[in-house]
């Protein structure tokens, strides 16, 4: 395996790290390929990961957490990644411990904290949360799905769509329109249940890759939710939204950071072993100089990649930083892909080698989470105010 330095690993870390690779190898690693095979992963998995203490770790331990720094949350996310079932990593350490879970130890009420933290840590209740719109894709002010104010609470009405763990979810952080007339400050966040009358999750939606995790539209019709479920201020959902991005994003790079370095392992194993024309791959100079090109890249993201994860872990990250993480992990995850995949020949072209589906799930790295194009107009924004 290729020798990448972090800055931030410390002893409780590398002892947690251990008990990390423990539970993929017992866990998830004898079912991956069949998971992907029939696009569905059981629902059983969440309530093993909390188990053994993989979800929410960086959630106070008053609510059911460990109470650890996001290191520890980043070191789950990277094992993952870098072992090749990062479709696991996005819905639950992703999405639902990382997003979701930290949405509602920002801005909730003590009585949401209390009552959904602690089922969230243990894995029986999966989160998701719905912003993304068949019309308006993540552009706020134009969402369509409204809630309109009636005796004791909101009725809910609209659509989501590409929404991880939709068909898992049993709480969904759902942003709608409050304030028509307001564009973006116009929008709230409720949390909203699956029992809830009217709510209907749609089908499994058919993705390039990350087959088994489920990504799902979402309806929405006269869904009653009660006062107490608005989470935060009412109208300020989008100033919550643009506070936990660098979160977000930086879970996404860390994650595209760890899948460059696990690709650039199976790749050197590869081309070690395999010979064309009388002599190993690895000893052709184009392969050896390919893999140095990877290598240096990958090494020098590494070090911007432990810089931010410690300024997270510090709450000093700012967006355009995390945004520059973000755009730069991925565009380069995208690369790794590639390049690793010719290095195995037709062997890489073929689904039951890792490389394939690693090259399959790298290509919405660059899409969700905020495309390439909006990391780079968030940057520019900040470079030129």
């Amino acid at each position: 395996m290729m020798p990448f330095y972090c800055s931030w690993m410390n002893e409780d870390l590398r002892i947690f790290s251990d008990s990390v690779s423990k539970f993929i190898d017992q866990e998830i690693e004898p079912h991956y390929v069949e998971w992907e095979q029939n696009k569905w992963m059981p629902r059983t998995v969440w309530n093993k990961l909390g188990e053994a203490g993989l979800l929410c770790v960086d959630i106070p331990e008053e609510y059911g957490g460990i109470g650890v720094g996001f290191e520890f949350a980043a070191l789950i996310v990277d094992i993952f990644s870098r072992r090749g079932v990062g479709s696991v990593s996005i819905g639950a350490m992703g999405v639902h411990a990382g997003i979701v879970a930290h949405y509602i130890v920002n801005m909730g009420t003590e009585e949401q904290k209390q009552y959904y933290l602690p089922k969230m840590v243990s894995g029986e209740f999966v989160g998701a949360i719905g912003m993304t719109e068949p019309g308006a894709g993540s552009d706020l002010k134009n969402i369509k799905t409204s809630a309109k104010k009636v005796d004791g609470g909101y009725l809910i009405n609209g659509s989501k769509i590409f929404i991880s763990n939709g068909q898992h979810c049993d709480i969904i952080i759902l942003a709608c329109k409050t304030n028509p007339d307001a564009g973006a400050r116009g929008v709230s966040l409720f949390m909203v249940e699956a029992t809830a009358k009217g709510f209907v999750r749609g089908s499994k939606l058919e993705k390039l890759g990350m087959h088994c995790q489920d990504t799902s539209e979402l309806f929405f019709e006269d869904v009653f939710v009660s006062d107490d479920d608005l989470l935060g201020p009412l109208d300020g959902g989008f100033i919550a939204m643009m506070q936990e991005l660098p979160r977000e994003r930086m879970v996404l790079a860390v994650g595209a950071q760890a899948a460059c370095e696990g690709m650039l392992d199976i790749t050197l194993d590869y081309v070690k072993e395999r010979n064309a024309f009388g002599q190993r791959i690895a000893d052709f100079q184009n392969t050896r100089f390919k893999l140095a090109e990877l290598a240096t890249k990958v090494r020098v993201q590494k070090a911007f990649v432990d810089q931010c994860i410690l300024l997270l872990a510090e709450n000093k990250l700012d967006t355009a930083t995390a945004s520059m993480a973000k755009l730069h992990t991925t565009e380069l995850q995208g690369l790794v892909a590639d390049e690793c995949l010719q290095l195995f020949g037709g062997y890489g072209y073929m689904t039951e080698y890792r490389i394939a589906r690693e090259y399959a799930d790298a290509r919405a790295q660059r899409i969700y989470g905020g495309t390439s194009e909006i990391m780079k107009e968030i940057i520019s924004r900040e470079l030129v105010k």
